[in-house]
């Protein structure tokens, strides 16, 4: 362990000191990741909590198609509870894949690309949690396609005052294009991957994937022309996604939902929890993939930062909410603020303002940021009050309405708590299977960034074989 400990420091100090290293040897690092016969055995454990995950969220849906929501906690008038919370949740973890893939391509950040690949992948498989939410949330899911305007007898369309149409044509549309961009930005790798296979399965499956590629100029030409155009597409996205999502909860006539500043601070909550899983993933990544050459402690530190301001625009999100009802006198408004620092929920309140607003502030550190356990522990504590942000706003929000007879109290049942799990399920099984199959970091884009001059070499021995 301590030699192994040494090899990785002298890989990172590499990655800082040498000025190059050749396309085919950074090709044959990335590839044998996935091409190489043995898998490891922290693979098939993770691989296995992942799937037991899995089956609890296939149990949990069973049981809820079978029986019927009642299942859950949900109640008059908490009629969103965790399968919303959940899809709020789900959809803003994607939002850190397109921040670190797009918007960041677009201004030309080359630190971007070690992390872009999983993070364009984990925005996947976020959305395809999310989607669990408001499909199982209409109680008869077979049922979904009314919400899409399809050709049906009577010609009659979705019910566009409803906010499901809304999430139905914001998750498909991110989806779509978020697709598009992760599997154009795989096509030359997976040209790669087939050109090193030795098995002839193998050059199939993958070169089915490449459709074609040769790696001409032309090729290159449209790949980049693509590329740029997807990237151009999918960030307003970002911004456009999320916004659609917090106006499910502004069109309403809830106490405490009604704000203007729901939209930018939804946007700013989203990239906030998705750059904590992003650093999550990544860390432990890094570490049992050998990768210390490539995903370096600055690369760390710049998406720490970005989480930094993300994070104060949460914080300044939370104080608006407080401002906005006593600025304007709203009685009920404020009644919904005192309502969640001192009424039945302010355990959860308190515990979000911790780790949303307090606990960040330690990423003004650049100790802190460089600190790997550190960042972990606060990002562990971000997806928390993150999710418990979905929570106050949601279930507090309902919970004590415009008349006190209506007044009710939402209470988890075990239900709820497995359909929160499982798709963690869902999502790592995804994920462990990406890891397995597909190259984790973009190998020509990194080929490009160092002829350029604007990435550091890597030190391939350090990284490969250090144990």
């Amino acid at each position: 362990m301590i030699t192994g400990d040494i090899r990785n420091r002298r890989a990172e100090q590499a990655a800082q000191s040498q000025p190059r290293q050749t396309a085919a040897v950074l090709t044959e690092w990335i590839s044998d990741i996935v091409l190489k016969r043995g898998t490891p055995t922290w693979w098939w454990l993770g691989f296995a909590i992942a799937v037991s995950l899995l089956m609890v969220l296939a149990m949990t849906l069973f049981r809820l198609v079978t029986v019927g929501v009642g299942i859950w906690g949900n109640n008059v008038p908490v009629v969103w509870a965790t399968d919303i919370i959940n899809f709020v949740f789900w959809v803003g973890i994607g939002h850190a894949g397109t921040l670190i893939s797009a918007i960041l391509l677009l201004m030309r950040q080359s630190w971007r690309t070690s992390l872009s690949r999983f993070a364009e992948a984990m925005t996947l498989f976020a959305l395809a949690c999310a989607a669990l939410g408001p499909v199982f949330h209409l109680g008869r899911p077979w049922l979904a396609i009314w919400l899409a305007p399809y050709p049906d007898s009577l010609m009659l369309n979705p019910q566009w005052r409803s906010p499901l149409p809304w999430d139905f044509f914001a998750i498909n549309t991110y989806l779509t294009v978020s697709a598009l961009f992760w599997f154009m930005g795989l096509i030359p790798d997976l040209a790669a991957l087939r050109d090193k296979a030795q098995r002839r399965s193998v050059k199939l499956f993958y070169g089915a994937l490449a459709m074609g590629w040769r790696g001409d100029a032309v090729h290159w030409e449209r790949y980049h022309q693509a590329t740029f155009l997807l990237a151009a597409l999918a960030t307003p996205l970002v911004i456009s996604v999320h916004s659609i999502v917090s106006m499910d909860f502004a069109a309403a006539l809830v106490p405490a939902w009604s704000h203007t500043i729901f939209p930018p601070y939804f946007v700013a909550g989203a990239v906030f929890s998705g750059l904590a899983m992003v650093l999550i993933i990544a860390i432990p990544l890094r570490s049992a993939l050998r990768l210390h050459g490539l995903i370096t402690t600055n690369h760390f530190d710049n998406a720490a930062k970005l989480m930094l301001v993300t994070g104060l625009l949460v914080a300044y999100g939370y104080a608006t909410e407080v401002f906005g009802p006593y600025y304007t006198g709203d009685k009920k408004e404020w009644a919904a603020v005192v309502e969640r620092a001192t009424g039945f929920y302010a355990p959860a309140f308190w515990l979000m303002i911790v780790s949303n607003v307090v606990i960040p502030q330690l990423l003004w550190l650049r100790a802190v940021r460089t600190n790997l356990p550190a960042l972990i522990f606060i990002s562990f504590f971000i997806l928390i009050g993150m999710w418990l942000e979905r929570f106050v706003i949601i279930v507090v929000g309902l919970h004590d309405t415009y008349l006190a007879s209506m007044a009710n109290v939402y209470v988890p049942r075990i239900w709820d708590v497995l359909f929160t799990l499982g798709p963690f399920g869902l999502f790592l099984t995804l994920l462990y299977l990406f890891i397995r199959l597909l190259p984790l970091i973009p190998m020509f884009e990194t080929h490009e960034i160092m002829k350029e001059g604007t990435m550091r070499g890597v030190e391939v021995e350090g990284s490969v074989t250090g144990d």
